[in-house]
């Protein structure tokens, strides 16, 4: 367990041994934590019900997820800089592995900021040039991620079914997230760069979802033959409705766009079409949302009568809701039925909850030094590879 200077003496100024500890013990799951921020800060932006300060304090949340990522990623890279032989480890780590998935999805809530927050800020010009150079280096990360991990789980670790969580989800969804965010984006672009964001945004979307539906089906087998997984995976529980949310978001954002890209580059029927496959198959997808997220709540309440241990992980109770929640506010503006827009409203004020409880118990665990572990170094889930760095 790496101690902090609060647990001895909250005064004392961090020594460079015990930075260098945390350092070495950093891992890439520390990024769901700006998922979860930055998911907040586009929830709250959306908010249906207008809240007085809601939209500073969204934004507010916005530039402090900022700091985290860029603070996050100094420290990331300096683990790979001080400490490579141990960093590479998580190649073969069936677990932590999945988590590099975190850093685009933590990514694409910045991107997205940009388009909301950022006109106010520096200008329209210039949030929109920045969304669009960090919108390529994320679709970049989230493919590379989509093949890069599932290559290794075929290869170097060791994967069993009955150890099987939800946590496969994490290294394929950021395609599908960077899909959200090129509907998003495609709008405030000029053709033709539209329409190229447009037609990757669905590609990213098919590079993504349809694996990540075969992994819930996977999924629901191995729950039913070999029953919930351990407590302290308890929050994965809620990492279904991150594909099916952003599934759905991506579907209805990237129809919203295609009738006025696509009619610009001589496919208008094409983009009516499109338009209508986002809201009939947004609302498929939010319907089996609803089964999963019904599913979750069961089982939280289940592993919370059982003892529900603290870690990281807990931020699986945030970003997948935030993107369902998204997910349904987006079909709210486009049907215009209450439903979706009480259920969005429901879906973020619970997600404002969970984010209060989540954030603080990371801050003091952060304080006082328990949560920087590494798995890698501690030999959880061993892997039958043999690394260069193993040899003696």
């Amino acid at each position: 367990m790496t101690i902090l200077p609060g647990d001895a003496d909250s005064k004392a100024p961090a020594s460079p041994k015990q930075l260098l500890d945390i350092v070495r013990n950093f891992t890439p799951n520390w990024f769901t934590v700006t998922m979860g921020t930055g998911g907040l800060a586009l929830c709250l932006n959306q908010f249906p019900i207008h809240i007085p300060c809601a939209g500073d304090a969204a934004a507010m949340l916005w530039l402090v997820n900022i700091i985290l990522f860029a603070v996050f990623t100094l420290v990331y890279a300096a683990r790979w800089a001080i400490f490579p032989h141990e960093a590479r480890r998580i190649f073969g780590h069936p677990v932590m592995s999945m988590f590099f998935g975190a850093a685009p999805m933590g990514l694409a809530t910045i991107i997205n900021g940009f388009l909301a927050f950022g006109p106010s800020l520096i200008g329209d010009a210039a949030a929109v040039a920045t969304a669009h150079a960090l919108w390529w280096i994320d679709a970049a990360m989230s493919l590379a991620c989509g093949l890069a991990i599932p290559y290794f789980m075929f290869t170097r670790q060791d994967h069993r079914i009955e150890r099987m969580t939800a946590v496969w989800l994490l290294p394929i969804v950021p395609a599908e997230v960077a899909a959200a965010s090129a509907g998003s984006l495609a709008p405030h672009l000029a053709t033709p760069e539209a329409f190229n964001v447009l037609t990757l945004g669905y590609a990213l979307w098919a590079y993504s979802t349809p694996l990540a539906m075969s992994v819930l089906v996977l999924l629901f087998l191995r729950l039913a033959l070999h029953k919930l997984p351990e407590n302290d995976m308890g929050a994965s529980a809620w990492l279904a409705l991150g594909p099916i949310g952003t599934g759905a978001l991506g579907l209805v954002l990237l129809g919203e766009d295609a009738p006025a890209i696509l009619a610009a580059n001589g496919l208008a029927d094409v983009g009516r079409t499109a338009q209508g496959v986002g809201v009939v198959g947004g609302v498929i997808f939010w319907g089996y949302g609803a089964w999963w997220l019904g599913l979750a709540v069961l089982k939280t309440i289940r592993y919370i009568r059982q003892g529900l241990p603290f870690n990281l992980g807990w931020w699986g109770f945030t970003f997948p809701l935030a993107v369902y929640a998204m997910g349904t506010l987006a079909l709210g503006r486009t049907t215009h039925l209450a439903l979706f827009d009480v259920a969005g409203g429901v879906l973020v004020g619970c997600l404002a909850a969970f984010w209060a409880i989540v954030a603080s118990r990371t801050a003091h665990g952060a304080w006082r030094g328990y949560l920087f572990v590494s798995p890698c170094l501690k030999g959880a889930y061993p892997s039958p590879v043999k690394f260069e760095s193993d040899v003696v």
